[in-house]
């Protein structure tokens, strides 16, 4: 939800070797559309059961590999057998400043269907926080910290050195 999976996920790939993949971008490829396309034309239901699909097939066909995942992504039916789940914990508060420094940070809200409205996305953060934590067997928290820190940290979590 705008916390900086995808980029810490691809931070975290540079710094070991291990290979990268972002659900949204698979789900985009496999649709041949963007997320926020999808959300317009087909609704979220449907972007959820895409999910589900990408789960379970990343859970048959990879391993090895750090996924970074749409903020929804954990209520996907197969998302537990993918692997190590970690939680990137910030605060909303932090989450829409990170998103609002971003150079292009109108088109980043934008992109973003659930974001639309500020209100609405909070509740959805507050909802989601909670099944965040309960469901993550590591939970880093990312607030106010650089990406080479978060990348060393989920490193040590993880026993990779």
């Amino acid at each position: 939800m705008g916390v900086g999976k995808s980029t810490i996920a691809r931070a975290f790939s540079a710094k070991t070797g291990i290979y990268c993949l972002d659900t949204d971008d698979l789900i985009e490829s496999y649709e041949n559309r963007n997320i926020k396309t999808i959300f317009e034309e087909d609704g979220e239901a449907y972007f959820r059961k895409c999910e589900s699909s990408t789960a379970k097939w990343l859970s048959k066909n990879v391993k090895n590999t750090i996924i970074a995942t749409g903020g929804g992504f954990f209520m996907a039916e197969g998302f537990e057998e993918i692997g190590t789940v970690v939680y990137l914990k910030s605060s909303f508060k932090s989450i829409l400043k990170q998103l609002s420094k971003n150079p292009s940070s109108k088109g980043e809200l934008a992109k973003r269907p659930l974001f639309q409205n500020e209100t609405e996305a909070k509740d959805l953060y507050e909802n989601r926080s909670f099944m965040y934590e309960k469901k993550a067997e590591i939970v880093l928290s990312v607030e106010n910290r650089p990406i080479k820190e978060i990348v060393d940290s989920l490193i040590r979590s993880l026993n990779l050195y």
